[in-house]
């Protein structure tokens, strides 16, 4: 299998885990009363929404070379991977042992699919 498509993929991840970030962060900053321009108009939301259009550019590439049906999973467990541990260190998110477990069988499932016929 190609590196290429596999890079594609975990740089996705990694856009898609600095948009969930971001659209947390834009969240957890608003006032009570704001507005709508305040809710969709800020920095976090928006750059969340970029950082969520470059995820799908670099999968839609990666997809170029790769099926759907392995491509996605990889992108999904290792953006969960990724959101799991940056959610713990940026908003002090609590990592339990049912994460831990999830995140596992994530990969698990994605190596099953990857290794398949």
């Amino acid at each position: 299998m190609n590196a290429v498509p596999i890079i594609l993929i975990f740089a996705a991840g990694l856009n898609s885990c600095i948009g969930n970030i971001l659209l947390k962060w834009s969240r957890a900053s608003l006032p009570a009363n704001a507005g709508l321009a305040d809710t969709f108009l800020s920095l976090g939301f928006v750059g969340g929404l970029v950082f969520y259009g470059i995820n799908v550019v670099l999968f839609a590439k990666a997809l170029d070379s790769m099926e759907v049906s392995v491509a996605y999973p990889i992108l999904a467990g290792s953006g969960f991977a990724m959101l799991m541990i940056a959610s713990r260190c940026i908003f002090g998110e609590p990592i339990h042992l049912h994460k831990w477990i999830g995140v596992a069988l994530v990969l698990v499932g994605v190596i099953f699919l990857t290794r398949g016929g």
